[in-house]
């Protein structure tokens, strides 16, 4: 393991963000951590990289203890953040000097570092314009080749395409695959369930605190092919609706989102033809369909919410 999460505990007042937290992160995968809002995945990722320190509990990083004094451990750690942390005024090239002397890196390493990163994210041709002038993508691209400078060991990245054009992030998934497949670990969290399923070896889902489910794409999917998910519009969405098809005899789970119903139900269990006929005494179907099981069925069915329902909180 690169890295141990054991029983983490972490407070915000009276808000628990941290629910007795175990999780591993193994050398050389994607591990991609997925969670609606107010999962905690923000505040154990910052944990994990020194941030921010715990209440109760232990953090392990290449075999040392991780605390937020701890150097040794964040020199060999890159932290790509939601939010854009390069400096608007100093140019592509002067950002990855900046960062990489902070770092350690100096003379001819730290400039042939600032070659290979610019040329990774692409941006050689930019290297001596400022970020201000850049594009959404390319502010993000820079962003992300900041905290590769050094080479880390373990690259954490937290929603790194918020807000880009469909390119760019493209060219950044393309670019966290070649990242492993060079030997660094990376953790990727994302409110987009396309991109785990393109990149993640292995997926971790948390909520309220906790890592509920974890496994490859296929095991996760696997532990609910024996159910049913029914898509339906209805026409007059209500909660005596809802109330009436969740005490449907094998229907494990309903979300809803406006107008659209997602249910889980046994399979086979014929609760398709149940389901119309309580829609239509609720005022009607727009549409309803049932499809094999994905990766937002096994969200939905552990959490009962979509992954992009709100904004991400602690």
């Amino acid at each position: 393991m690169i890295a141990t999460m054991k029983n983490l505990v972490k407070r915000y007042g009276d808000t628990m963000a941290l629910d007795h937290l175990d999780l591993n992160v193994v050398q050389g995968e994607i591990l991609g951590l997925l969670g609606p809002n107010g999962a905690g995945k923000t505040t154990a990722i910052r944990s994990l990289a020194g941030l921010i320190p715990v209440d109760s509990g232990d953090i392990q990083v290449f075999g040392k203890k991780q605390h937020i004094n701890n150097i040794d451990i964040k020199r060999e750690m890159g932290l790509v953040t939601q939010e854009i942390t390069v400096f608007s005024d100093l140019s592509a090239r002067e950002n990855l000097r900046y960062f990489g002397q902070i770092y350690g890196l100096k003379g001819a390493d730290l400039e042939s570092n600032v070659d290979r990163v610019l040329a990774f994210v692409g941006l050689t041709e930019h290297a001596k314009k400022r970020p201000k002038k850049f594009s959404g993508g390319m502010q993000r691209r820079l962003n992300i080749g900041c905290a590769l400078v050094h080479r880390p060991k373990l690259l954490i990245m937290d929603e790194p395409t918020v807000g880009i054009d469909p390119q760019s992030r493209n060219h950044i998934l393309e670019s966290v695959k070649k990242i492993a497949e060079e030997g660094t670990t990376v953790i990727y969290t994302t409110h987009y369930m396309e991109e785990v399923q393109a990149i993640c070896s292995r997926i971790a889902i948390m909520d309220t605190g906790r890592v509920i489910a974890e496994g490859s794409l296929e095991e996760l999917v696997g532990r609910i092919q024996h159910e049913d998910t029914i898509r339906m519009i209805a026409l007059t969405p209500s909660d005596a609706l809802t109330d009436e098809i969740r005490a449907i005899s094998g229907v494990k789970s309903v979300a809803v989102n406006g107008n659209n119903y997602c249910i889980v139900s046994g399979a086979d269990s014929g609760n398709l033809n149940r389901i119309m006929e309580i829609a239509m005494r609720h005022g009607g179907i727009g549409n309803i369909s049932a499809d094999k099981a994905t990766l937002e069925d096994v969200f939905l069915t552990l959490t009962g919410r979509s992954l992009r329902d709100g904004e991400e909180g602690a």
